[in-house]
């Protein structure tokens, strides 16, 4: 890899941490509608879809200039640049940030001795917002024709953010470089052939 960079996709980056949050925030709401909490679990599950619905716009929502900045003068991606595949990018990322997932998992339990299903649903909704955003960057993709990268020395072992600080700039590669779709997705066995 003379003089290349590993790079890997920004939407596969913003993707892999919406599945966990889904599903902890789901496990955590499910569990926490059985204890009744101190408002009582109607006020709970309606102060949750309301946090829900709010996480979501806002995790969607989030530094989407910065996204547009950073994607607006990418150059094309070396020959000698290595792209990361997609089951790469999604571990490292969710290996970077497992304390925070169990932690946040915990703090949504432990919320709901309080508001029952709240916090629960309060996760799901980031993990809504963070599929949202990446179906975001998908369609940017698909109207430039081109597909987003990041170099992996920014992400700092996976666990930075593709929009974060160190980040100075994106690269590109045709629509059908990689093994994820615009936007992130797994790419299908019969879209390779």
């Amino acid at each position: 890899m003379r003089g290349g960079q590993g790079l890997a996709r920004v939407a596969v980056v913003v993707r892999a941490g919406a599945a966990p949050l889904w599903w902890l925030g789901v496990f955590a709401a499910g569990i926490g509608v059985l204890v009744p909490g101190l408002t009582g679990r109607r006020i709970g599950v309606l102060a949750g879809a309301a946090l829900f619905l709010v996480a979501m716009a806002v995790v969607a929502s989030t530094r989407r200039g910065r996204y547009r900045a950073l994607a607006r003068p990418a150059v094309r991606a070396g020959k000698h640049d290595a792209l990361q595949d997609r089951a790469v990018s999604v571990r490292n990322w969710r290996r970077g940030h497992r304390w925070w997932l169990l932690l946040a998992f915990l703090a949504a339990l432990g919320g709901s001795f309080a508001l029952p299903a709240a916090g629960g649903l309060l996760l799901a909704g980031c993990g809504a917002g963070l599929w949202w955003k990446a179906s975001w960057i998908g369609r940017l993709e698909e109207a430039d024709q081109s597909l987003l990268w990041v170099r992996v020395d920014w992400l700092g072992a996976g666990a930075g953010s593709p929009a974060g600080k160190a980040v100075k700039a994106y690269r590109t590669t045709g629509i059908a470089a990689g093994d994820a779709t615009p936007g992130g997705a797994r790419r299908r066995a019969s879209a390779l052939s």
